[in-house]
């Protein structure tokens, strides 16, 4: 297994602990990026800021750098007053580390640490600090800022309170779900609660639209798809003796495939239509694509899985047993160039762990350790297919079949 030591370990944690007292929302994270830039530094690794705003990109070299391997880590925190207790909470009104960002962006320093004291890597090794996931935004600019250009492969990791601290958890496949929304506005006719036959009543189209959405997934897709479509928010009305003439729908929608994924979008704007022109209102939908699904190749899986034996031991390697429908916005770098994408265990044993995005939420730290660990042993990895070609006949091979 891959050693941290305990001085290295203990550098990280108080860069975790700083990170989490003082969290940064998606495009503001101007501290948290010169924590970062200020930890390359002590390490003698040049570094970009300002890469899409606030983020940070920076290129460890290698035997060859004409390639490279690239590792992922994601800042921004979320709008959220914490309620952990922590003697390190959050000094930011309204805003927490509720996802484990602080963590993540740790664990590739610690990496970034590893992989520059040791021998190069077999090809360089491109450092990316994302900002904004949290709004499915970033990932796609740091790619139209450049991120990507020469790179080969490309890994990421999020913790996860459902697995043990020290473990790593590689999954073949969908890991994560698209993440779509979409808002319907209807329009009918408002009149007085005394004489609805006067009036073309929003709430009950929008309350037929609920209930006939909710059909979609259970009649129309198949169970082996696992997809979502959730209705957030109803609003409509204005008092209890009025009836509303205009009301809006909003929600979200899951999906693992990507022809669910359209397919879902197809159903419900065939579904509006025709509840509207059943009760002669008029509808108007929006959808806003967010995330696409990530999905991970075997051939990829296998580089992450040889990482993970050797970061934390083979008996510690665990794979997901059911679908995670949130998303995650390291599918857009996965549309651009192969790799894949782990969860890192948050837990320690006996614990009741609080889920990501609550106000409660808090990572065992030793799962810094194990993330640092995995990410610099799949650079190495991976940066030995890279160099010697390997991973580009795996690749045609991929496209051919």
């Amino acid at each position: 297994m891959t050693a941290i030591d305990s001085g290295l370990f203990a550098r990280l944690v108080d860069i975790r602990r700083d990170l989490h007292r003082h969290p940064e929302l998606s495009w503001q994270e101007t501290r948290t990026a010169g924590v970062v830039c200020e930890f390359l530094a002590s390490l003698g690794i040049p570094y970009r800021d300002g890469i899409a705003g606030t983020g940070v990109i920076a290129d460890i070299p290698g035997v060859s750098n004409d390639q490279l391997v690239a590792l992922r880590a994601d800042l921004d925190a979320l709008p959220i007053i914490e309620e952990t207790g922590l003697s390190f909470c959050s000094q930011t009104a309204g805003v927490m580390h509720a996802c484990g960002h602080d963590g993540h962006t740790t664990m590739l320093l610690g990496a970034a640490a590893l992989l520059s004291s040791g021998p190069a890597p077999p090809v360089g090794v491109r450092l990316i600090f994302q900002p904004a996931e949290e709004t499915g935004e970033g990932a796609l600019a740091m790619v139209k800022s450049g991120a990507l250009e020469r790179v080969a492969m490309i890994f990421g990791a999020h913790v996860d309170r459902h697995f043990p601290v020290g473990s790593v958890v590689v999954t073949d496949g969908p890991v994560n779900a698209s993440s779509d929304s979409f808002k319907i506005s209807i329009s009918g006719r408002g009149g007085h609660g005394a004489r609805p036959h006067e009036t073309v009543d929003a709430v009950v189209v929008g309350s037929l639209l609920v209930m006939a959405i909710q059909t979609i997934v259970s009649r129309e897709i198949n169970p082996a798809h696992p997809s979502v479509v959730s209705v957030g928010q109803f609003l409509a009305g204005t008092a209890p003796n009025v009836i509303a003439g205009q009301a809006e729908l909003t929600g979200t929608i899951r999906a693992q495939d990507a022809d669910v994924r359209v397919h879902l979008q197809n159903s419900i704007r065939r579904i509006a239509t025709s509840v509207a022109q059943l009760h002669e209102a008029a509808i108007s939908i929006e959808f806003h694509e967010g995330t696409p699904p990530l999905i991970n190749s075997p051939e990829w899986v296998e580089v992450a899985r040889e990482a993970a034996a050797r970061a934390v031991g083979a008996e510690n390697v665990l794979s997901m047993d059911t679908a995670n429908m949130g998303g995650e916005d390291f599918s857009h770098y996965l549309d651009h160039v192969p790799g894949c994408y782990v969860r890192v265990g948050s837990t320690a044993p006996g614990v009741n762990a609080f889920p990501a995005h609550s106000s409660r939420f808090d990572i065992d730290e030793g799962a810094i350790g194990a993330g640092a660990a995995w990410f610099a042993e799949v650079a190495r990895l991976a940066g030995q297919q890279v160099a010697t070609g390997e991973h580009r006949e795996t690749h045609a091979n991929l496209n051919e079949d």
